[in-house]
């Protein structure tokens, strides 16, 4: 099951939302979680290396409809425009593990504040409760898609262009290299076995050996 907020439904033409947008998107997000609900988050790259909010539960958990992908170009945080990085988004099919984070009552509404100005500020995924599952329990946890409308969306690409980019390219917050590795160590630590991000980690170690 997805669900989505109203928001969302609407073409995003602006690739950058103001402050104000955020919190209206954000609203309108949450009308569409049941009030009083807890606030569960699935994290599947980077959040679930830094996922810089308080959380009192975290659980490997799983998602089905998505898959994890290196299918976003980064031209401020892992790379430049000139030189774009690669870092994950979900893309449609398969299914994707992770972690889901359950946000601290009493702080979750203002840890999401912060979280969605890091991850939604750009217009480069869109927001949708998706249905997890970990071991007998189901809960709708928030997680952040592709928004295929986006500048940044490469789409399929030959996974020689992808090792290209992700060797080469820093930016804000490191290289895109890194973002990778921490990916593929947080994956091992919860015991969570990716064969694409595995493979890709390899050829790009053996990239950056190779030079």
């Amino acid at each position: 099951m997805t669900r989505l907020a109203p928001f969302d439904m609407k073409c995003m033409e602006a690739e950058r939302l103001t402050g104000e947008a955020l919190e209206r998107s954000l609203e309108e997000m949450l009308t569409v979680h049941a009030q009083g609900q807890e606030i569960w988050v699935f994290g599947y790259g980077s959040l679930m290396w830094n996922p810089e909010f308080a959380f009192d539960t975290k659980r490997v958990a799983t998602v089905y409809g998505y898959h994890r992908n290196f299918c976003l170009w980064s031209r401020i945080n892992r790379g430049t425009p000139e030189s774009p990085g690669l870092v994950l988004t979900l893309e449609r099919g398969g299914s994707c593990r992770g972690l889901a984070y359950r946000l601290t009552r009493g702080k979750d509404r203002d840890e999401l504040s912060r979280l969605w100005r890091r991850e939604m500020s750009m217009g480069s995924y869109r927001p949708r409760w998706l249905e997890c599952r970990t071991g007998m329990d189901t809960f709708e946890a928030l997680a952040f898609v592709v928004n295929r409308r986006c500048t940044g969306y490469a789409g399929k690409l030959p996974l020689e262009t992808m090792v290209q980019a992700i060797s080469t390219a820093r930016g804000k917050y490191g290289s895109s290299a890194d973002y990778l590795f921490r990916t593929e160590a947080a994956l091992a630590e919860h015991g969570i076995r990716d064969d694409r991000v595995r493979l890709l980690a390899e050829r790009v170690r053996a990239h950056l050996e190779a030079a």
